[in-house]
């Protein structure tokens, strides 16, 4: 029995495509008509796709396998977030970290850098920190919180992507390509389907189409799991097989390059990245020593970074200088005798006589009389009556 119908895909609008003259020709092979200018998306062969690509996630997740679901257009990251969270799945949804398949080792280091930052504030240390270098560190926290705390407990390469928008993903396609990594995706008529090993022709742009499509693929993942859990409880826990699943209504899936990180275990992993852990948290720890300890002489190291310039200026143009100095006669300014005045003889002046002034006698000034003032009579102020 199909997992989805006609009619549910008909009223999600799956079947709703890209302009006549934005086509790629490769998806000809799923188009069902144009209609207004827009090619409408056979349904008949989505629906066969969709059952296809829920099979085989059914059967990774049995196998305890881990799908990374990836979509960060805005319609589209809200519902992969949920759906991918409530099937504990790994998901980005922000942006596409370069190199995360290809350069996993350095992904991981980053994510344990997170764990690290944790563990800090867990245990105290954090708050021995002083005010810049606690916001520098919370500041920190939030950036790989926001890119890579959806794939945290990824502890090795997945075993699939699902893929909304292959375009807007290229990076992630193309990374899962060189490590022969499967791909499912939704595929829209103006992409290529070559690079996809599971295609499911559908509408990549409306919330709907996205949300009918994550629904099925969610449930089969359930399926998966709870067929796991029933086994492991009859069973017990049997060691995975690293063969490849296949299903009677599904194409064997292509076998991935066995990588480094397929034969280590949790053990092996944790002690092989301890030096690099301690590495990290010995430089976080203060983050502003470095800083402070580069600024403290920037003009040292500007003198330092240009000395051997300097020097090689100097070795270059020295034989030229030495040309020019050699070349250059230097005059010497004669010296001109110094003409020495004979002494003249002085004749001293002869001495004048000084004729002695005679004495002149002073004869004394007069006496004069003094008469003296006779007394005025000073008549009484009359009395007022």
């Amino acid at each position: 029995m199909p997992r989805t119908n006609f009619q549910d895909l008909l009223d999600a609008g799956v079947h709703f495509g890209h302009l006549k003259r934005k086509w790629n020709p490769k998806m000809a092979p799923y188009i069902f008509m144009e209609k207004n200018g827009i090619h409408i998306i056979d349904l008949h062969k989505t629906v066969i796709k969709i059952d296809e690509a829920a099979n085989v996630m059914k059967q990774l997740a049995r196998a305890g396998r881990k799908i990374l679901f990836v979509a960060t257009k805005k319609q589209a990251k809200d519902i992969v977030s949920e759906k991918a969270l409530a099937v504990n799945m790994p998901y980005v949804t922000e942006r596409w970290p370069g190199g995360m398949l290809t350069n996993f080792p350095t992904i991981r280091k980053a994510v344990k850098k997170m764990n690290t930052i944790d563990k800090m504030m867990t245990d105290g240390t954090f708050e021995t920190l002083a005010k810049r270098e606690k916001l520098q560190v919370t500041r920190q926290r939030a950036k790989l919180e926001k890119n890579l705390g959806s794939i945290a407990d990824l502890n090795r390469l997945p075993s699939a992507l699902f893929i909304i928008d292959i375009q807007k993903e290229m990076n992630a396609v193309k990374e899962a390509n060189r490590l022969n990594i499967p791909v499912i995706a939704m595929v829209d008529t103006c992409c290529d389907p070559g690079p996809i090993d599971y295609v499911i022709p559908a509408n990549d742009d409306a919330a709907k189409s996205i949300s009918l499509v994550m629904d099925v693929i969610c449930q089969a993942i359930s399926e998966g799991l709870s067929e796991r859990k029933l086994e492991k409880e009859k069973e017990g826990s049997a060691p995975e097989s690293k063969e490849s699943y296949s299903d009677n209504n599904s194409k064997k899936i292509r076998p991935r390059k066995p990588s480094k990180f397929d034969d280590i275990t949790e053990e092996e992993e944790v002690k092989a990245e301890a030096p690099a852990v301690k590495a990290d948290a010995k430089a976080e720890a203060h983050p502003a020593k470095a800083e402070v300890k580069a600024e403290a002489h920037p003009a040292k190291a500007e003198v330092k970074a240009e000395a051997p310039a300097v020097v090689a200026a100097v070795a270059a143009a020295a034989p030229v200088v030495a040309e020019e100095v050699k070349e250059v006669a230097v005059e010497v300014t004669p010296e001109v005798p110094v003409e020495v005045t004979p002494e003249v003889a002085v004749e001293p002046a002869p001495e004048v006589p000084v004729e002695a002034v005679p004495e002149v006698a002073v004869e004394p000034a007069p006496e004069v009389p003094v008469e003296a003032n006779p007394e005025v009579a000073v008549e009484p102020a009359p009395e007022k009556e």
